[in-house]
């Protein structure tokens, strides 16, 4: 090497090396996973095989430096396992000491009918486990059997066993026509908002409403319980209510 060469070389590690300590230090500050602490899974009832089955894990955030909580599934046999996981900055300095809760909806998907058992983080120390039931029904049945209200989300009424159900739906052609409550016998209702076609001619418009309805008090030995309310996508709005 030259030693013009070594001059121009030198030159360009000088100018690279800050870069290098940045992108060596970026990684580094780079948020981590960690296995999220969980509380309880709530297993809802009421769901078949031809549903997307859903479970709720709840849990809580220790501080904010940990964010965004993930699950993921995977199915062997009659078992399925729940890993929910949380980023965490590797710093951990200054950050605010307060604990956060949160609802994990999972998606199970569609599952052939049979009793599941399910383990949420089993190699953790929060694992929390439970079952769930998935009905049978005939091929030749719809989808679902009802049109849900698209619900966006859920209000208490204080002082009362009231909530308000909120949202807008799509079209003028349909209304409320009853909200069920399907028990699991043990924290959670499956809160069913059906609707009713009302007209066959609509205008394709956003329809705010707001449908108020009391929760049964079945469920006397939970502490909390849990609404999960059915929506017209397909998916479901969560909050847990104090008994």
């Amino acid at each position: 090497m030259t030693k013009s060469q070594f001059l121009k070389l030198s030159t360009l590690l000088s100018f690279m090396a800050p870069l290098l300590a940045f992108g060596a230090l970026d990684e580094a500050l780079q948020t981590k996973p960690e296995w999220a602490s969980v509380k309880q899974v709530f297993v809802p009832a009421g769901f078949d095989n031809n549903d997307n089955a859903q479970v709720i894990v709840s849990g809580f955030l220790p501080n904010l430096c940990y964010k965004a909580p993930t699950a993921k599934v995977s199915v062997t046999g009659q078992s399925i396992f729940i890993s929910v996981k949380v980023l965490v900055d590797p710093t951990k300095q200054q950050c605010l000491q307060m604990i956060v809760p949160f609802l994990e909806p999972v998606s199970l998907g569609a599952l052939p009918a049979g009793e599941y058992k399910i383990f949420v983080n089993p190699t953790s120390s929060s694992y929390v486990s439970s079952k769930i039931n998935i009905e049978n029904v005939s091929l030749d049945q719809p989808v679902d059997n009802y049109v849900y209200a698209n619900v966006s989300a859920i209000e208490k009424v204080q002082g009362t066993r009231k909530v308000k159900l909120k949202g807008e739906n799509p079209s003028t052609c349909v209304t409320l026509d009853r909200v069920e409550f399907q028990s699991n016998k043990k924290d959670t209702y499956a809160v069913l908002p059906i609707m009713k076609k009302v007209s066959d001619i609509c205008a394709q418009m956003m329809v705010p409403f707001e449908y108020e309805a009391e929760v049964p008090n079945e469920l006397k030995g939970a502490e909390d319980v849990l609404l999960h309310v059915r929506v017209m996508n397909g998916k479901s709005v969560n909050e847990t209510v104090k008994n």
